[in-house]
């Protein structure tokens, strides 16, 4: 998976002030993530694991993104659930089919919920 979402594709995505212009779901399912102008596009870099992992006793294998949806209250989220924290991040996951991660949150940032862009589906 490439690290960075490609820049045309985020104009198709995000309005003039840099919020979701249209709906987020999870990848696997058709559940809601995200209504549109919830979120602000923003640009950190951040080691998110893959989405599948080849078994639980290899090491943790994932990718460096740098596009993610910050969401400041998590009460904005139609649909999403959360890990335990693991080194004080929680990650976001799809609360219906439990696909994962899509997201993190810091537990020592109580107004800063992050969703890779390239882990869930526009439109």
């Amino acid at each position: 998976m490439d690290s960075n979402f490609p820049s045309e594709k985020l104009e198709e995505i995000c309005d003039d002030e840099c919020q979701n212009k249209t709906r987020i779901f999870c990848q696997r399912c058709p559940s809601l993530v995200l209504s549109p102008k919830q979120a602000k596009l923003v640009k950190k870099e951040f080691f998110l694991p893959n989405m599948f992992q080849k078994n639980d006793h290899t090491p943790i294998e994932g990718v460096t993104l740098n596009d993610f949806w910050l969401v400041t209250n998590m009460m904005t989220f139609d649909n999403v659930g959360f890990s335990k924290a693991v080194d004080n991040i929680m990650y976001l996951i799809c609360a219906d089919c439990e696909m994962g991660p899509i997201g993190w949150h810091s537990i020592d940032d109580k107004k800063a919920y992050y969703i890779a862009v390239a882990r869930v589906k526009h439109g």
